[in-house]
């Protein structure tokens, strides 16, 4: 009895043992593979670029000409920050803003994530006023965006902070366009969501370059070239990019001439 239970000890032993054992060895082989498809992802050499929604259009046509030409494969992956900015601290190479204000601010909130050193302008971009097809309200001023039923959308962020205020005060009409406001937003993204649910919004103040991507919602009053405000669009290579040799590369490639006439059919001088 006693040699029975002994066996039946020592058996319980080996397979418990053997079972550590096993379960060590696939543990340690899938970390192993884990880890081999994080480094493979990391040294995949796509060049991986982030920001806001606004440069999207230019950048990613550059990017599909600098891809042909070269072989090298560019992501571009724009929006709402909040959209991507857990999956940019995995594996950007470059972050771009729609204005110097807005990487600044970025800067300030992840200040390990860019790499001052390479901060870089690309090309101004002037604000103007985005009206409803057929201009409905005849508006063609600043001034006219005063008039009694106009109703305008702002943008309180996205790199327009304070656009519509600058060009106001310039003239003095800050109190008269700011009665106006009939909503304000943080994002680019929810104001095209409303413009294109809420047909009572007659203007937005915003970026020229906005009716290049809204052209079958919208019409373009361009101000005078003396009440124009211009904001920059900078760049900037990331402390976290494994292709830094690549992504500077593609960064050069948006400054050149064929890149710039990109940017100007987007709206941008």
């Amino acid at each position: 009895m006693k040699r029975a239970l002994f066996l039946s000890a020592l058996l319980l032993v080996i397979f418990t043992v053997a079972g550590l054992s096993a379960f060590a060895n696939f543990d340690q082989l899938s970390g192993s593979q884990t880890l081999s498809k994080s480094k493979s992802i990391e040294n995949d050499g796509v060049i991986r670029v982030y920001g806001p929604g606004g440069p999207l259009g230019p950048i990613k046509e550059v990017a599909e000409k600098f891809s042909s030409e070269t072989g090298i494969k560019v992501i571009v992956t724009a929006g709402p920050e909040t959209n991507w900015i857990d999956q940019a601290k995995q594996d950007a190479d470059i972050i771009y803003g729609g204005s110097e204000y807005m990487l600044r601010n970025f800067m300030f909130d992840y200040p390990r994530m860019i790499n001052d050193k390479t901060l870089s302008e690309l090309y101004p971009r002037s604000a103007g006023i985005l009206v409803r097809k057929g201009n409905p309200k005849k508006i063609q001023t600043l001034e006219d965006l005063t008039k009694k039923g106009v109703k305008i959308v702002d943008v309180n962020g996205a790199g327009q902070l304070g656009l519509w205020e600058d060009l106001a005060g310039r003239k003095g009409l800050i109190t008269e366009i700011s009665n106006n406001i009939d909503i304000s937003v943080k994002s680019s993204a929810e104001a095209i969501e409303l413009w294109k649910s809420n047909a009572k919004l007659d203007a937005w103040i915003t970026y020229e370059s906005w009716h290049y991507r809204l052209e079958d919602v919208t019409e373009l009053v361009e101000l005078p070239e003396e009440e124009k405000l211009y904001r920059g669009t900078p760049i900037a290579l990331t402390n976290i990019t494994s292709n830094k040799k690549e992504a500077q590369r593609f960064i050069d490639y948006l400054k050149t001439e064929s890149s710039h006439k990109v940017f100007q059919k987007w709206g941008w001088k």
